[in-house]
């Protein structure tokens, strides 16, 4: 039996009361309790800082796969630009030819069901939302090809740990249409990137459909979550990391891999979650007080 004591060793009879009249929280009050809090702090997190998306096409290929989902970090690029190597999301420009969107749901619960994973950011992403791969940064001269490589600021790069079904490399240049390796020098302009996807026999990217603004750019995708069985981090390929930077651009800090942000805000909601369960039914002690055994 434990009893708590005022300063003079008596019990208050006043707290045995408020303690004999405080109960836990049942559990039918306390689990949508929960599963509000973890819903809000979902959307809050969908909507600043990270993000599910749903890959719809082969162009990345065999990096990602049709059917897969990775998380992005929506903030990363708000605090340093994209680099070389890195995975991003973005909205492409007029030019980009819009994606096929899938057919919109005509029952209520496809209806709610769309809305709540929009919410949530588990939902399949909308015609203008592309992921590719950094390849060249403002300033950078990208061209190809060097012994059918694609060429960075002069130095060729090894890209066969990612490149599934590279382009032909004997099809002329087409500015129109990416079925060609080859493509003439391109000095990416100031707060752009150029964007290359890893699939390059199927990939309509930077090399036809031109760079892609900065400003335009989700976030990067740094991990695949889901299947479970493809459960792996997206870092920066070695390839990228002797290249030189154009004389034009500032130094920019270096990324860490896997990036921290996103696994620090996964937990969120868990950690949330349990502080309500933790906290509900216990009860809150002051000072000034001691326990008597």
């Amino acid at each position: 039996m434990v009893q708590m004591l005022d300063e003079d060793g008596t019990v208050d009879p006043w707290r045995r009361r408020a303690r004999r009249g405080r109960r836990q929280m049942p559990l039918w009050q306390e689990l949508p309790l929960l599963l509000i809090v973890a819903f809000c702090l979902a959307v809050l997190i969908r909507t600043f800082l990270l993000q599910a998306f749903f890959i719809p096409s082969g162009s990345m290929e065999n990096t990602l796969l049709i059917g897969d989902r990775v998380l992005v970090n929506k903030v990363v690029y708000d605090v340093r630009d994209p680099v070389r190597g890195e995975v991003v999301v973005f909205r492409g420009t007029d030019r980009w030819v819009a994606q096929e969107a899938p057919a919109p749901p005509t029952n209520l619960a496809g209806k709610v069901g769309r809305t709540l994973g929009d919410l949530v950011g588990v939902s399949r992403p909308g015609e203008k939302d592309f992921i590719k791969r950094v390849i060249g940064v403002p300033g950078d001269k990208v061209w190809c090809c060097d012994d059918g490589r694609v060429v960075v600021n002069g130095v060729p790069l090894d890209e066969q740990a990612y490149v599934s079904e590279d382009s032909p490399v004997e099809l002329p240049p087409n500015p129109k249409e990416c079925r060609s390796r080859q493509f003439t020098e391109v000095v990416v302009p100031p707060g752009q990137i150029f964007v290359m996807g890893d699939h390059r026999l199927v990939s309509q990217d930077a090399r036809c459909q031109g760079p892609v603004p900065i400003d335009n750019v989700v976030g990067r995708a740094f991990m695949i979550v889901w299947p479970s069985q493809r459960w792996t981090s997206l870092p920066v390929p070695k390839t990228f990391s002797d290249l030189p930077r154009p004389d034009a651009a500032p130094a920019r800090p270096a990324p860490v891999d896997p990036d921290p942000v996103g696994g620090v805000v996964l937990i969120l909601p868990v950690a949330a979650a349990l502080t309500v369960l933790a906290g509900s039914g216990r009860p809150r002690r002051t000072g000034g007080r001691r326990l008597l055994p």
